[in-house]
């Protein structure tokens, strides 16, 4: 399905989208980003991850909605993946609570993952930021959402996991967001689920429990301004 017609791509190196890098996070690095929307470079900051499974319950699809809420209230970009279930659930609130949102895509900018998403991601591209690492044309295939993933943990200064199974695409994310020394939360939620392996070495590494999205903020850069969503 494909979305890009009337929209103005840019072609961005990591430190023009997201400022200078370390050697850390330059290693890994794709070497050139897509970009639609309206978008300040470097991006604005904080930015905030909200990721978990694509099959969330209700009570996962609340808690995203609500974290999503109280960061745009505070003036944090939420980023997430725009894929089904928690992704679209921090997307939309996003949105509602008119902050500012953006989606790192596993696909290239002129393809749609899920098709049900098409509407948002248009939404997203004309008056938010889309960002792909792939180049119109990249046939899609299954490791491109974890090679997104890394890309994702590099846009964040930080990412809350709000749900996730043992073989959810979002553990990716969090081991890179540790790897790159990035602060990793866990939502309160998932770590009720005494039969999950992945919290426990996750925190064993650095990864913290969270119980209100706001005990982050502290934790967070400075603010910078946002820009403004088109109307």
């Amino acid at each position: 399905m494909e979305i890009i017609k009337g929209k103005s791509i840019s072609t961005l190196t990591p430190e023009e989208l997201l400022g200078p890098l370390n050697d850390v996070e330059a290693r890994y690095a794709p070497p050139r980003l897509y970009v639609a929307g309206v978008v300040q470079t470097p991006l604005p900051r904080p930015r905030v991850a909200v990721v978990g499974s694509r099959k969330a319950s209700g009570a996962g699809l609340e808690a995203a909605t609500q974290i999503a809420r109280i960061l745009a209230r505070n003036q944090v970009v939420v980023v997430s993946g725009l894929a089904e279930g928690i992704d679209t659930a921090a997307h939309r609130a996003t949105i509602e609570e008119n902050g500012y949102t953006v989606a790192v895509l596993g696909t290239p900018l002129n393809r749609v993952y899920p098709a049900k998403n098409f509407e948002l991601q248009d939404k997203i591209m004309r008056e938010y930021c889309a960002v792909s690492q792939f180049l119109n044309g990249h046939p899609t295939q299954p490791r491109d959402f974890v090679i997104r993933d890394r890309t994702m943990a590099l846009v964040c200064n930080a990412s809350i996991i709000v749900e996730a199974g043992e073989t959810s695409g979002s553990l990716a994310q969090g081991w890179e967001a540790l790897r790159l020394g990035r602060p990793l939360y866990i939502w309160k939620l998932v770590l009720e689920k005494r039969s999950l392996s992945w919290p426990k070495k996750m925190m064993e590494y650095g990864a913290v429990a969270l119980e209100d999205p706001k005990d982050i903020l502290g934790f967070l850069p400075p603010r910078e301004r946002i820009v403004s969503v088109a109307q």
